[in-house]
């Protein structure tokens, strides 16, 4: 096959370049490939370095750079084979048209299986970069293909995420990534070298594929990455130094700070994302999400961020990027979202946000997203660290800021246990605002009825579901109760007592009779249930229940049975503590025209 090659070179050799047809090229690739399968490797490569081969290799040679490279691939890295071929496709990138060699390597880029894909773009990264630097025209169109070709491919590779697939990285993805830095530093430097000196053409449309693909980076694969698996003792976290490299080429070539700080208020508006160009609102909504997060939370860059901006400014500035990482459900994505709101509050004082931060993007649906990770969420950690960072951005506000958040919550949680947590936060906010000298105007007096016409109420009055609505009923008893101990009738700060015949109504007497209703249905179905049993003469027949619309599980009669006394047991305890506040209330209540009547 060699002597095959070896003569079409001949008939070539006497040609000039224009002469070449298309069935010579043909006829070159096709025995080229042939030397290459069969082993002919050395023999090829005495053709190519040739020098009297050079116009033909020129013309060419582009043709072999496929059958090459899957050639290397087969190889070990100590076979001379390989090095004989690794010699033949330097002289290609030498010699070769550099258009049609880009278009090469990136075709073979393309097809590479799933399994050999860091081989692939490991080996063809270098070579591709020396053309890419030989172009005259289209550098930095050439340049953005292959990036985002590249990137496109390494895209199906999952995301190592343990300490083990970090340590193996069995994919390669981490190489990859950590390669494509360097591939990209030579137009780093141009773009750099371009902007001291003037503003041409070339250097604009460079930077803006350097931008591009920095953002592609952050969206795939820093935003799926977890950086906080490795702990310190072992080896240094391949996918952060790829983020600190991001950021670097970001800062040098002067899109760090602008992508992180808007040129506009962030009243409640979303961010245009302007010089995005063809990265569509979605990838670039979370590629500067994930820029946030490496910045606020990991610290990287942060020596260049300016320190004249306020904490509340920062808080501000992020939102939006928090609403979009809650709104995902991958657990690295809503573990960085928390992370970055909790980092930004942290830098605020408590009660530091005023009431109108809340006309601000994100800051009255935030809250609401938290609370779905906190009820939907199936990753445990994050359903208790959403509680925590509810419970600092709560902290954070003032006293109308708290009554506003509160109310929102109130009407928007749809969920019991949140609804008694939000209950006991108004009652720990008028335990303050009685304790203090000066008081609070939206947790005592007429400001505070509102709210809790809200709270002591059922919403469906006697046809609620108390045992679904058990947390939040027990809680409002409570903060009643505590209201009819703490406030006395001669004071009313609280103005329970002006409201009290609304709250017997709207409350008390609906609770009353629903714990009737209630007691009485499970009542009937224990009994019914029981009779079931002594008819099968078994505990085990298999009963199905529903909760909530949803099948549970199966259980046995015995099973079904605990449930149902379970049930019970919530009602004798919502109607002792409905007891005691009554008995208070009534307590109160003679008391108040015996001291009266004393008085007259």
């Amino acid at each position: 096959m060699a002597k095959e090659l070896q003569d079409i070179v001949q008939k070539c050799q006497i040609l000039n370049e224009e002469e070449f047809k298309g069935g010579d090229f043909d006829r070159f690739q096709g025995a080229g490939k042939k030397c290459l399968e069969e082993g002919y490797i050395v023999e090829l490569l005495e053709i190519i370095l040739n020098e009297k081969n050079k116009v033909i290799v020129k013309c060419m040679g582009w043709n072999l750079v496929g059958p090459l490279i899957r050639c290397i691939l087969e190889y070990k890295e100590d076979d001379i084979e390989r090095d004989c071929c690794l010699k033949i496709l330097h002289k290609l990138v030498e010699l070769c048209n550099p258009k049609e060699l880009v278009l090469s390597f990136l075709e073979q880029i393309e097809q590479t299986s799933k399994e050999r894909m860091s081989q692939t773009v490991l080996l063809v990264l270098k070579p591709l970069q020396k053309v890419l630097l030989k172009l005259q025209r289209n550098k930095a169109y050439s340049m953005g293909l292959s990036l985002s070709t590249i990137l496109n491919q390494l895209s199906l590779l999952p995301v190592p995420y343990t300490v083990q697939q970090l340590q193996e990285d069995r994919h390669g993805l981490c190489h990859c990534c950590n390669a494509l830095t360097d591939f990209v530093n030579p137009f780093v430097g141009e773009v750099v070298r371009g902007m001291e000196a003037s503003s041409d053409r070339d250097c604009k449309d460079l930077k803006e594929e350097l931008l591009r693909f920095c953002l592609k980076s952050l969206k795939y694969p820093l935003l799926m990455a977890d950086f906080e698996q490795l702990p310190e003792d072992t080896i240094k976290h391949p996918l952060r130094q790829f983020a600190a490299d991001i950021l670097g080429i970001l800062l040098d070539i002067r899109e760090l700070i602008p992508k992180v700080v808007p040129q506009h208020g962030c009243r409640n508006q979303t961010w245009d994302n302007e010089g995005l160009l063809e990265i569509d609102q979605e990838q670039s909504a979370d590629s500067l999400a994930c820029l946030s997060y490496v910045i606020f939370v990991q610290d990287f860059g942060m020596n260049y961020f300016p320190l004249v901006f306020h904490p509340s400014f920062i808080l501000q500035c992020n939102m939006v990027h928090v609403q979009v990482l809650l709104e995902r459900k991958e657990e690295s994505v809503l573990s960085k979202g928390l992370d970055l709101l909790e980092s930004c509050l942290l830098r605020l004082e408590d009660n530091s946000l005023f009431l109108q931060y809340l006309e601000f993007k994100g800051f009255i649906t935030i809250p609401q997203d938290l609370v779905k990770v906190m009820t939907l969420c199936p990753f445990e950690p994050l359903r208790k660290k959403s509680l925590k960072i509810l419970q600092l951005y709560i902290n954070k506000f003032g006293d109308e800021g708290k009554y506003t958040l509160f109310r929102c919550l109130l009407k928007t949680s749809n969920h019991s246990g949140v609804e008694a947590y939000i209950i006991q936060n108004i009652k720990n906010q008028i335990d303050l605002s009685l304790k203090s000298a000066k008081g609070s105007k939206c947790f005592t007096g007429l400001q505070l009825i509102s709210l809790l016409d809200m709270v002591l109420s059922l919403p469906e009055g006697a046809e609620t579901d108390l045992l679904q609505n058990s947390d939040r009923i027990m809680a409002s008893l409570n903060l009643l109760r505590y209201l009819v101990i703490k406030d006395n009738e001669n004071d009313n700060q609280t103005c329970v007592w002006t409201e009290l015949t609304k709250i017997e109504q709207n409350f008390l007497k609906p609770l009353h009779t629903g714990l009737n209703m209630s007691r009485a249905h499970y009542e009937a179905e224990i009994k019914n249930k029981r009779e079931n049993k002594r008819e099968s003469h078994t505990s085990k027949t298999i009963c199905s229940v529903s909760v909530a619309g949803e099948k549970m599980p199966t259980m046995t009669t015995e099973m079904e049975l605990q449930v149902l006394h379970s049930a019970l047991f919530t009602f004798d305890l919502i109607e002792s503590v409905l007891a005691r506040v009554e008995e208070l209330i009534e307590a109160k209540t003679k008391i108040a025209p015996e001291e009266n009547t004393g008085v007259k």
